[in-house]
């Protein structure tokens, strides 16, 4: 059996225990980054052997595999925090894995600010999504730490954030936490977008103030089409739709047909964590989905421009629910479309106003083994009535 003994080290010369040096005197098979050899180095057995980890990681876990003893892996901070021993748990669940953690950036920085931890949330953006920190700015956590790399930048986070309305948090850098060029800054957003900072860095973000988004956004708030102004799913109909598409208990939404984003936008608001998937045709759509995204701080909607019928749907995560905004008259032909990427559980909701559409709808159901299970009728002042479809598989 494989075995890892992951002791987690500050960013300098390592104070090890009586234990840990032991450990490290009776073992030849050591591993860890460049940076990490460079602070242990001189504080290893003769004749040590050194597994690099970098990439491709497929050689580094070849190496590992061909080792029948223990393999001493250094790692920065707490490597059970967004670090190394998760990792090799993933790759080797069958592994023995014994981790000595240290603090983490994140717990470092909280310290030396002498910041009150209770509701600290961190996310990781370190060779990862936006996702994570999307959800998180969506819910407007009171304190929230990021893992940062060289892309994805104290200063970008600081643009990203600003772009979408979240100019309610303050900023806190720390550069090359314990190492000889630390430093601690304290920042607004606007700062730490024109700022450069040292490669090790985290960040806390701290909300100043609370940013109010309605539960049901105005109609009129949205941005719509040019001379269309009516051209949007009215906010009693959108919200009863996402009852219908079962939004909090839904992991992947395609919008087809998004128009102005407002199904797609009202549901990431509710469920932060989800997946949304939003089709258009009609070029001018994008810019005002985008608009509407940051006027409504709804970042991570993944817009896909262009026919719904010439897209490869595989290319895609499958849905859980799909709502049908628009169909262009091809509602027969959306069905033979979706049948391939549909779930033994994915439902599928649509608005229509023609009876022509409610009808097509209900057979388009039938040929594909769906059953209706909820209908409405809703009428909205003197709006013509609008029927709610939901069906799912039989």
């Amino acid at each position: 059996m494989m075995t890892f003994y992951i002791i987690g080290i500050r960013n300098k010369i390592p104070l090890f225990t009586e234990v840990q040096k032991e450990r490290i005197l009776n073992t030849t098979i050591f591993s860890g980054g460049k940076r990490h050899h460079n602070l242990v180095k001189d504080l290893l057995p003769e004749g040590y052997q050194w597994i690099a980890i970098e990439s491709p990681m497929i050689k580094v876990f070849e190496a590992y595999e061909g080792v029948t003893e223990t393999i001493v892996v250094f790692a920065s901070g707490n490597p059970l925090f967004y670090g190394f021993s998760n990792t090799l748990k993933s790759k080797y669940p069958q592994a023995e894995i014994i981790t000595v953690p240290y603090f983490s950036s994140i717990q470092l920085l909280a310290n030396a600010t002498n910041t009150n931890s209770n509701q600290l949330q961190t996310v990781s953006v370190h060779g990862r999504s936006w996702k994570a920190l999307d959800s998180i700015l969506i819910q407007q956590q009171e304190l929230i730490g990021v893992l940062t790399d060289t892309e994805k930048t104290p200063a970008h986070i600081a643009k990203r954030l600003m772009a979408y309305g979240y100019d309610n948090y303050t900023m806190i850098v720390g550069e090359d936490l314990e190492g000889e060029k630390e430093k601690i800054k304290k920042l607004t957003l606007s700062e730490a977008a024109i700022e450069t900072f040292h490669p090790l860095n985290c960040i806390l973000l701290k909300k100043t103030h609370h940013r109010n988004i309605d539960f049901g956004i105005k109609d009129k708030d949205f941005l719509g089409l040019p001379n269309r102004p009516k051209m949007i799913t009215k906010m009693p109909i959108r919200l009863t739709t996402l009852h219908f598409l079962d939004i909090l208990n839904t992991n992947t939404l395609w919008d087809i047909g998004f128009c102005t984003g407002s199904i797609s936008i009202e549901a990431k608001l509710k469920h932060p964590d989800l997946e949304v998937i939003a089709f258009e045709k009609r070029p001018e759509c994008e810019a005002i989905m985008v608009e509407n995204q940051k006027r409504f701080g709804v970042p991570g909607i993944q817009t896909v421009m262009g026919d719904f019928f010439d897209q490869n749907l595989e290319e895609y995560s499958k849905p859980d629910t799909i709502f049908i905004g628009g169909h262009g008259g091809r509602l027969e032909e959306l069905f033979v479309k979706m049948v391939p990427v549909l779930q033994p559980h994915t439902s599928i909701v649509i608005n229509a106003v023609k009876e022509s559409s409610i009808q097509t709808f209900k057979e388009g159901c039938a040929k594909i083994g769906y059953t209706i299970t909820e209908e409405y009728i809703v009428t909205l002042d003197a709006h013509n009535p609008i029927t709610l479809l939901k069906a799912i598989r039989k």
